[in-house]
Order: C-alpha cells, then structure tokens, then sequence
C-alpha cells in the first residue's frame, strides 16, 4: 500500500512540473495599434500580427488576444488569399480571409463585445487545423449584403406592376432594365426572393421561395422602383422581401479539421453562405451562438444566404446551446457525413469512390483504420459487414486539381454484390460521425426547414422553441442519390420541444412539422429500415394544419405523451391530410398523446 502512495505521490510531482510551464500571453490588439472605430481597414494589420504571434508560440503556450468594445472594418485589400474547399458551399477560389487562425493551439479570441465588420466577399473567421480554440463575445458582420431588402410600396396585380423601395443601405444600378445590387468588388442580379410580414418578421404563408422584380425595371426616383413585369397578389404593400442569388460562395465563420472548438457568446449577423460551416473537426461546443438580426429593432429581416449552421464530416460530440437562430435562407442546424458513390471495382478489396455532389469536393474523406459500411443507393439498404481502410489514396489528374475521387483499399475482402457494375453503392464513413446535443435554442423565422440531424451516434433535441420555421421543423432524411449526405439515425430523442406554426410553406422533405424522409427511390425494393431508435415524447405542438409527424422506413419509433393545440393563424393547405402518416415502419409505439386536450388514436386521424 506505502509503495503504491509513494508511487502516486512521484507520478504527481513529475506531472506539477509540467502543467506549470504552460504559461498564457495575452496579446491587447489596442497596444499593437489595432484600435475600434476608427475606419480603419485592420485586415493587414492583424494578419501581420497573427503571423507574429505564431512565431513566437509554441504548444507550451496559451495564447489570448482581446479585442476592445467597438467596431472593426476589414476589407479584402491586404487580406490573406487562400485555397479552401468548403463543404456544401461554391468550389472557387482563391478565398479572402479577414483572420485566419492556422494551425494554432490553446489560442482564446475574446472580442470584448467587439463588432466585426466585413467588407465586400470574405470568410471572416478561418479556424485551420487548430486545437483547443475558444472565440467569444464577438459579433460578425457585412456592411453591404448580397442579400436585396426592399420594401412593396404599390401593388397593381391587374396589371401586374409593382413599386418598391430598397432598403436605405442598398446600392444599386439599373442596366438595360434590370437592377443589379453593388458592393465591394462585387455586383449581382437577384433571381428569387423571400416575403416576410411587415410587423412580425414572419415569412408569408404559403409563399415559399417567390419569383422578383429585377428584369424589365425602372427607377421612378432614389430607391423607388417600378417593376412592369411583376404579378404577386401576395405582395401587399408593406410586404418586405430579401431578394437573392443561389450563390454561397463564403461561410461566416469556416471549421477545417479541427478539434476541441468552442463558440460562445458570438453572433453572425450576415454571411453569403452558412454562418458556420465546419468540416472533418472534432468537438464543437456552442454556448449563446447566434445567427440572427441586431434585436428586434433591427431594420434587416435576414441573416444568412444558406444554413445558420453546417457540419460535414464531423465526429466526437457537437453542442448547440442556447442559440438564436432566425432570418436565415436555410436550415439552424444540419449535421451530415458526405457518401462517396462507388465508381468502380478493382478487385476483391480496391474500389474507386468519388464526390457526387458539385458543391463537396476538395477535402479529405478518410483515414487509415476508419470504419466504413456501404448501401444500396436504390433502395438505401445497408450491407450487414462493415470494413476498415488499409489505404486511401486521392486521385488527381493535374497536382493542382481538387480531389474528386479516391482509390480505397479495405482490410477485409468485399462482399460480391458489393459492385457498381450491380448496382449504385454508396460509401459512408462511420468514424467520423458525431453525437449531438442541440438543447435551449430558439429557431423562427426561416426559410426551408429548422434542423436536420443525420447521425447514427446518439443525439439529443430538447427544450427548443421552433417558430414558424416556414418548413418542417425537423428533418431526418439521408440520401445516397442526390445530396449525398448520410446517414440512418439509430438513437435520436426530440423531447420538450415546443413547435409554433411549422410548415407555412412547402420545401424538400417538408411532409409534416417532423417529417422522417430518407431519400429511397425503390422503396418497395427495400428489404430492411433506414433509421430506427427515435424517441419523440413531451412535445407541445401549437399548429393550423394537420400533419405533426411523417415517418418513412423506420425500425423503432416512440410518438408518446406529446400535446397538439390547434389554432385558426392560417388556412390548412398541406397535402398530407393524417396527423401522422407512415411509410413502411414497423415498431411504432404512439399513446397518451392528446389533440385540444382530448386523448387521441392519432394513427386514425
């Protein structure tokens, strides 16, 4: 026993020793002439600095850098030029970075409050293969978005005209009839259009995605346009709507191979593409994290072009807390793997995979020793035997073209049925998968749907307020034949949730407020179940339509003690007329659940 304690007791001097050298330099911008409000352009100087700073760290060192309360500009001039390719965003480049932090550990970025505005096409944050990261109490921001507000003035749907005003930050130009909006070093024509309710910040009822009057225009005076060739009896006058492109060149803040990520207390205001997008990281924690307007006084009705957040290829555990997320042109949350689809077969162990869908591509896939599964894309079929890499190896045609294909070799001699000269397969990597845990968020006002979860690691939704998310509020899908994004949900529970007026309008996936929807073009082929262990219990729906809750090819679903309110806010529309309508599930235990206080077989309804 003595000899033990001593042991212990020699075990803690050597570790005391090691921990005390670790040693924290806190780096004030302000002493480094990196100052608020002044209008200066600080993406030179604070490169410069970064540059510095790792030079002299080394992995003994924590390293702070504050920021004092105030507003920082940084434009692309003398901004870092990088090569990045992001998942589920545009594949051009170069990039413009306003701070990169580059292989850095034990680094806190601590805003102060700090305001940090953007200027022109940039990826404001750029967390490259670092570890240990914390960033908080910041805000990101573009002083001029790609995003289009304007105001309906005058609506003649006889005639189809229209009149609007811009909102008074917009720039824009008229060329032969149609109107392009300006920025730094960039100008766009809008092709589509979201139309939010003046008061409410609400999206119209069944207007989903709306064409816009930016082709065959005039300008009556200084921001007053008449579009002659604009009918949309919807667009009362009142109406604002934020007009848009499809491009998603840029995230606000961009993860790439991380590990041990924390978030908290920062805001994104505006990106053109997701709010945060990470990939193939490892451990993301998100206190306060918000992709949403200034508060309720805030002139914008939109933040972000696409997601508010975005996770490809991640494992280890991602938390969501105590978020805001509204405004946004997509899904809060969307946590996926990617499937490579099998393009040939070289011999009983050797496959080539490629990257299917044009917007993820570029980055790695796997590793050695990672476990990997396959499915059959027509029917989403998982093959029993799963396998682990003995070598990746990306294919390139040119050194400098992005990686598009892999040639994989397995430890394990494949399945013959396991052939793309049979049928498509997909393959899906299941080490970098994460757990999840998205709990006290709020979610309104968006386009599309609320959150998408896509994990077969354990995963927890629970007391979030999902308000009016204009689509389904939550989404289960996996779809190895267009999107490309795995994979089945094997224990999920959405608990204490409270959902008010989903489903307003009508998106991909959207068949009910929870809508379970695997991509399965043969789903009479199908032999087996793609998700299985979801529990949805205590919820309170608050809804003017029918359907709560679609489930398509599940093993294993709870549906209990959840609570139904219906109210007359909107005309009922939606197709699916059945409260609850399932397609090819089995296990399925529904009870004590209630409709307007009465208890309720809501399988019959």
């Amino acid at each position: 026993m003595k000899k033990n304690i001593l042991l212990v007791l020699l075990t803690f001097s050597l570790i005391v020793p090691l921990k005390a050298q670790i040693s924290t330099k806190v780096y004030k911008l302000s002493a480094y002439g990196i100052k608020p409000n002044t209008g200066e352009n600080i993406s030179p100087l604070l490169g410069e600095l970064l540059k510095e700073i790792k030079s002299k760290t080394t992995d003994q060192d924590a390293i702070v850098i504050q920021f004092q309360k105030g507003k920082y500009n940084f434009h692309p001039e003398g901004a870092l030029k990088r090569e990045y390719y992001i998942s589920n965003h545009d594949q051009n480049n170069p990039k413009t970075v306003g701070i990169e932090l580059d292989h850095f550990k034990n680094i806190t970025l601590d805003g102060n409050g700090a305001d940090l505005m953007f200027h022109g096409r940039m990826i404001p944050l750029a967390l490259i293969e670092s570890q240990n990261v914390k960033v908080k109490n910041l805000s990101i921001d573009f002083e001029k978005p790609q995003i289009t507000q304007i105001k309906i003035v005058e609506n003649d749907p006889i005639a189809g005209t229209i009149i609007y005003e811009t909102a008074p930050w917009v720039t824009y130009k008229i060329k032969d009839s149609v109107l392009y909006n300006l920025g730094e070093g960039w100008e766009m024509n809008p092709t589509s259009g979201i139309a939010f309710e003046n008061k409410t910040k609400h999206i119209i009822y069944n207007s989903g995605d709306i064409r816009v009057g930016t082709k065959g225009v005039t300008e009556l005076s200084p921001g007053r346009i008449k579009a002659h060739h604009w009918k949309n009896k919807m667009l009362i006058p009142g109406t604002v709507i934020a007009m848009r492109s499809w491009h998603r060149p840029t995230p606000g803040i961009f993860v790439h191979k991380g590990k041990d990520i924390t978030l908290l207390n920062v805001k994104v205001h505006y990106a053109e593409g997701m709010g945060l997008l990470a990939q193939l990281t490892e451990n993301i924690y998100m206190d306060g994290f918000g992709v949403c307007l200034r508060g309720k006084n805030d002139p914008r009705y939109f933040t972000t072009q696409a997601d508010a957040t975005h996770f490809s290829g991640c494992k280890g555990e991602i938390v969501s807390k105590n978020g805001l997320y509204e405004g946004m042109m997509d899904d809060a949350i969307n946590i996926h793997g990617t499937y490579l689809k099998m393009i040939k077969r070289l011999d009983d162990r050797t496959v080539i995979g490629r990257y299917m869908e044009g917007q993820s591509y570029g980055f790695d896939w796997g590793n050695l020793k990672d476990t990997i599964q396959f499915i059959q894309s027509k029917t989403m079929d998982l093959w029993d035997a799963k396998n682990t890499i003995a070598s990746i190896t990306p294919i390139k045609s040119n050194p400098g073209d992005p990686v598009k294909e892999f040639k994989i070799e397995f430890t394990n001699v494949l399945d013959k049925d396991i052939d793309p000269s049979k049928t498509d397969v997909g393959i899906e990597n299941l080490s970098w998968t994460p757990s999840v845990i998205f709990t006290g968020n709020t979610i309104r006002n968006n386009r599309a749907r609320g959150a998408l979860f896509s994990t077969p690691k354990p995963t927890l939704v629970a007391d979030n307020l999902f308000d009016h998310t204009s689509g389904s509020a939550i989404v289960l899908c996996g779809d190895s034949n267009g999107w490309y994004e795995t994979g089945s949900c094997r224990d999920i529970t959405i608990r204490n949730n409270t959902f008010v007026n989903a489903l307003t309008s009508m998106y991909q996936f959207t068949s009910a407020v929870i809508s379970i929807y695997p991509e399965i073009p043969d789903l009479k082929g199908q032999k087996k179940y793609f998700h299985s262990g979801i529990k949805i219990e205590n919820n309170k729906f608050d809804t003017f339509d029918q359907p709560i809750l679609y489930a398509k090819s599940v093993n294993g679903l709870v549906f209990k003690n959840n609570r139904i309110t219906t109210n007359t806010a909107y005309p009922a529309y939606h197709s699916n007329k059945k409260r609850v309508l399932f397609e090819r599930v089995i296990g399925a235990d529904l009870g004590n659940n209630k409709v307007d206080g009465k208890l309720t077989d809501l399988l019959d309804k």
